[in-house]
């Protein structure tokens, strides 16, 4: 993609948060913006931002859970703009269960289908036209994918095996010219995501059976970490998203703000991926940076 010329984006989950967000902020920034939602309904907010940001937006139907959703989708963008040029995967859930143990296999499957596997379906199903673009696959991790958060084992199990198909198929793709690269964001207050009108600290913790102790001290230590600094507004994380679109030569892993990429530093010495990358690329034959 050259800078005159931004092409084709495709962005799952935008009806509210980063997703919203990244919509508006790339259409600003020159992409044909097809911004999708799971249940048109609630595209509103998503409409009302655009308007008020003065650009427009393709809002298109997709359930990243359903192939043929998925397939007629991509399908659709090609029949209408003869190309696809980059792709966000941003669509994700968020689930707070006492523990593993505590929890139903329904849930902790549901998770996976929807974090995990349906960032593959749409990776999939893109993944010629961007190749034929020499396009970008950009997907929105998490803190949670590298290091793992008590209380958080389905979301850090989709999130760990996303960071790990996403490293995986990188070199591989960037030897046929497509750019792969995670964007790793903070706490992001201003979602719907992670919000459960229905529950709360006390029926959680009436949940947790024999756990119960070992979570309320765990939710003493989230009250007592001073969340400012690893907040971050949604349309920050666009930012970063949309410079990571248009950058020449993107990082793999991008953390969006400082106190991400401190977080990962508890666990990676190769923050940024650019070291495992260098090495696989000498096992498929090219050394050489794409």
């Amino acid at each position: 993609m050259t800078t005159d010329h931004r092409g084709t984006l495709l962005v799952t989950g935008t009806s509210s948060g980063i997703g919203l967000a990244t919509a508006v902020r790339a259409a600003a920034a020159g992409f044909t913006t097809v911004a999708t939602v799971r249940e048109p309904g609630r595209a509103g907010a998503l409409r009302e931002a655009a308007d008020r940001a003065g650009v427009t937006l393709d809002v298109r139907r997709l359930d990243v859970t359903d192939a043929d959703s998925v397939a007629t989708c991509v399908e659709g963008v090609e029949r209408t703009y003869g190309r696809l040029d980059a792709v966000v995967n941003n669509a994700g859930i968020s689930n707070f269960d006492p523990t593993m143990e505590m929890s139903t296999m329904a849930a902790l499957r549901a998770n996976l289908e929807v974090n995990f596997f349906g960032v593959v379906e749409v990776s999939r199903a893109a993944m010629p036209l961007l190749r034929a673009a020499g396009g970008r696959l950009v997907t929105i991790g998490s803190v949670h994918g590298v290091v793992g958060q008590p209380f958080n084992e389905a979301y850090c199990a989709a999130k760990f095996a996303v960071e790990g198909f996403m490293e995986s198929l990188a070199p591989v793709a960037g030897a046929h010219g497509v750019r792969v690269s995670v964007v790793v964001p903070g706490f992001v207050p201003d979602t719907s995501f992670g919000i459960f009108p229905d529950i709360d600290r006390t029926t959680i913790e009436a949940a947790s059976g024999p756990y119960a102790p070992t979570f309320a001290d765990y939710l003493a230590w989230v009250g007592g970490q001073g969340w400012e600094a690893a907040g971050q507004p949604a349309r920050e994380v666009a930012e970063v998203v949309v410079r990571t679109l248009l950058a020449e030569r993107p990082a793999f892993r991008v953390p969006a703000n400082p106190w991400a990429a401190a977080y990962l530093d508890h666990k990676l010495a190769d923050r940024d991926g650019s070291t495992v990358q260098t090495l696989a690329r000498t096992w498929i034959g090219r050394p050489e940076s794409p």
